[in-house]
């Protein structure tokens, strides 16, 4: 039985990695080449007309948001740059002046145009085009293999819906809440004991480090918010969206107070040295309640990455569970503090701004504050919706009233009955 399971380990990674986004988008791009280039072989006057399958491979990306979006701009530069060839060859032909004036006309008309990333594609076109005796024919077969090329690019993404990339953003998010979790304990076990000033800028450097995994993981969740936009096989992509960019907000400013709160300590650490940074009952709260709250921002992550309702309520439950215990323990820190105050009054704000930073982050983990800042974005992302496409929020409204009729109809005969 052993043997057989290595004999079929390799296959089984095998269909693991096509399901994979990365392999999917691979399969997807070659495919949509090789189609557009099958295509033009009938319908262009090129021998070899490579441009099809080069703008299909261009076209088809990442997200069919973008893929819409760049097979427009694609054509449209294309087009141009035809068109600018087109006037160049019959007013002075191909000189080396001629080419300068070219690449800079065709430069300024994509600008014009607004084709974006595709501005060189506009001067690329009309070299080409310029660059051949026959300028009319080539010209329409640049046009024909373009429109080929882009329109077999958006069928294959119709009817071969690209990946999501919502996983791979959920898994940076948590990634990124894991780093902040260990950050979290190291400090708080630094704090129960003797921290030497060194050691509590380290871990400063540590937290400021930590704005970097944070633009990783923004980058991350721009891609999988493309990646549900206009995607057939994706239902409720605001709510996804909006779930997961308030996660990584929350995130993002849990780290910022964690780092204030790592400047306080290393503050304290400064003005205590060489004492410990709190008498030993108070510093096993601190970090009590530190690890408590590392939990907690695990658990947040796991939640607003979690889409199955069964397990969003049980992450939900844990997560207040959590943020109960975690306040009881800081209740207990916020009386410790006020009496070593009554005794010793000295480095009473850098105390105090620690029993700030963690009700800071109490605040943000918390369930209700989250559940209001989801509220708060779906309303602007409907309003933005409404006020910037009128037409399309007054159809989905006409699609969705005869169904909340049929619902409502339901409930009437449900309590009737």
């Amino acid at each position: 039985m052993q043997e057989v399971r290595q004999r079929a380990a390799p296959l089984v990674r095998l269909v693991r990695r096509h399901r994979e986004p990365v392999v999917l988008q691979a399969l997807r791009s070659a495919a949509a080449a090789s189609i557009a280039y099958v295509v033009a072989l009938r319908l262009s006057p090129e021998a070899l007309p490579l441009t099809a399958p080069l703008t299909a491979l261009l076209v088809v990306q990442v997200t069919l948001y973008a893929t819409l979006t760049n097979g427009v701009r694609r054509v449209t530069a294309v087009v141009a740059g035809v068109v600018v060839a087109i006037v160049f060859s019959l007013l002075v032909g191909l000189t080396w002046w001629s080419l300068g004036l070219l690449i800079v006309a065709s430069l300024g008309v994509g600008h014009l145009v607004r084709v974006d990333e595709y501005v060189p594609e506009v001067a690329i076109s009309a070299m080409l085009v310029l660059g051949v005796t026959t300028v009319g024919d080539t010209a329409w077969a640049r046009v024909v293999e373009t429109l080929i090329g882009a329109v077999v690019g958006l069928g294959c993404n119709l009817l071969l819906p690209p990946p999501v990339w919502v996983e791979e953003a959920g898994e940076s998010i948590e990634g990124l809440a894991r780093r902040l979790r260990q950050l979290m304990l190291r400090i708080g076990e630094e704090a129960a004991g003797r921290t030497p000033a060194e050691q509590a800028a380290a871990r400063l450097h540590e937290a400021r480090r930590l704005d970097h995994d944070i633009v990783g993981v923004d980058a991350a969740l721009r891609q999988a918010e493309e990646s549900l936009r206009l995607n057939p096989r994706v239902r409720e992509g605001l709510l996804h969206r909006v779930v997961l960019r308030t996660g990584l907000d929350t995130l993002e400013i849990c780290t910022v107070v964690l780092r204030v709160l790592a400047r306080s300590l290393t503050d304290l650490a400064k003005e205590r040295e060489p004492h410990p940074l709190f008498p030993p009952a108070t510093g096993e709260v601190v970090e009590q309640v530190l690890s408590e709250l590392a939990d907690a921002v695990v658990s947040f992550a796991v939640l607003v990455t979690t889409h199955v309702s069964l397990n969003a309520d049980a992450a939900e439950s844990r997560l207040t569970a959590e943020l109960r215990q975690a306040a009881t323990t800081r209740d207990k820190l916020a009386q410790l503090l006020l009496e070593q105050l009554q005794h010793d009054a000295r480095q009473w704000q850098l105390h105090g701004a620690v029993l700030t930073e963690v009700n800071r982050i109490l605040d943000e983990l918390d369930t209700e504050h989250r559940s209001r800042r989801l509220l708060e974005e779906l309303d602007r992302n409907s309003h933005e919706q409404r006020e910037r496409r009128p037409w399309l929020y007054r159809l989905r409204q006409r699609l969705r009233t005869p169904r909340r009729l049929r619902e409502k109809r339901a409930e009437a005969r449900r309590r009737a009955g």
